[in-house]
């Protein structure tokens, strides 16, 4: 059995929606609030900033959002305060015919890279979380097709 990544977390899922509307959907600050357990209940601060709070109970977390629609990459920066966010999640969407899937498929990757100092149990419920998180993104984005 492969040891698990201490470093970095990964979770894709193949979703039947054009990468564009997946793209729209993750890199809506409010809508993100749907899937990311750790920060619902959002709100918007700025332009690019968002609020939330955790359904883990860990308090208020401060997220912006840099999409590169080019690229098919999101950015998400996050932290306990608007000054201090750090860059360790990022989505890419890739479209289904780069991978033999059909035209009107993506496939939705999300990574993580662990802070120095997180411990385990808040790694292991940071892992469970963004699994999850891909079952609800391709649920929100199937319905909407």
């Amino acid at each position: 059995m492969p040891m698990p990544d201490r470093c970095c977390h990964s979770a894709s899922i193949e979703v039947h929606c054009r990468p564009e509307n997946a793209i729209d959907y993750l890199a809506d600050g409010i809508r993100q609030g749907e899937w990311a357990l750790g920060s619902v209940d959002r709100k918007q601060i700025e332009a690019g900033l968002y609020s939330g709070r955790s359904m883990f109970g860990t308090g208020v977390e401060y997220i912006r959002i840099t999409p590169d629609r080019e690229q098919g990459i999101i950015w998400y920066d996050s932290g306990r305060h608007p000054k201090t966010l750090r860059r360790l999640t990022l989505v890419r969407v890739l479209a289904g015919p780069l991978l033999g899937r059909p035209h009107n498929a993506c496939v939705i990757t999300l990574l993580t890279w662990r802070p120095d100092g997180m411990t385990d149990v808040d790694w292991q419920r940071t892992a469970v979380a963004h699994e999850t998180a891909m079952f609800i993104i391709k649920a929100r984005l199937e319905e909407s097709v």
